[in-house]
């Protein structure tokens, strides 16, 4: 199968530049995946699972919080706002950020409902990365 190159970035790092298969992206209408020689498109993304097969035919599951991606026939660019490999996932970190989203969503105090939200869906989401990497490998 054809590979192309990948290079995923946040405003911290630079989290992967190599060649893969195939990228699955959470796109804000939906999930798109894209192959080699795929057309052009720039996309928004949301919080969700990027899963990347890499040349060898391994799979990695990335977690996103949003970002773009832009796919030209030659090479995929994604920018994303935060991206966490699946082996670097805290999971006591995310389960009290769960706990604590959870928490203020159910004070019934006058908080920020949008951004405490978001933080248990980016915390939700980093579980569920760190539990498909578990699955691939058992």
């Amino acid at each position: 199968m054809p590979n192309f190159p990948l290079e995923l970035i946040t405003p911290e790092a630079r989290v992967m530049a190599e060649n893969v298969r195939s990228v699955r992206a959470p796109g804000i209408e939906g999930s798109l995946g894209v192959l080699a020689n795929h057309a052009p498109l720039m996309t928004a993304l949301t919080v969700g699972v990027l899963k990347i097969e890499h040349d060898n035919g391994d799979m990695e599951y990335i977690s996103i919080s949003g970002g773009f991606m832009q796919v030209t026939p030659d090479k995929v660019i994604i920018l994303a706002d935060t991206a966490e490999r699946a082996a670097d996932i805290d999971v006591a970190r995310a389960e009290a950020d769960i706990s604590r989203a959870r928490e203020r969503l159910n004070s019934g105090e006058a908080i920020d409902y949008d951004r405490a939200r978001k933080a248990l869906e980016r915390a939700t989401n980093r579980l569920k990365v760190k539990q498909l990497k578990e699955e691939t490998e058992a």
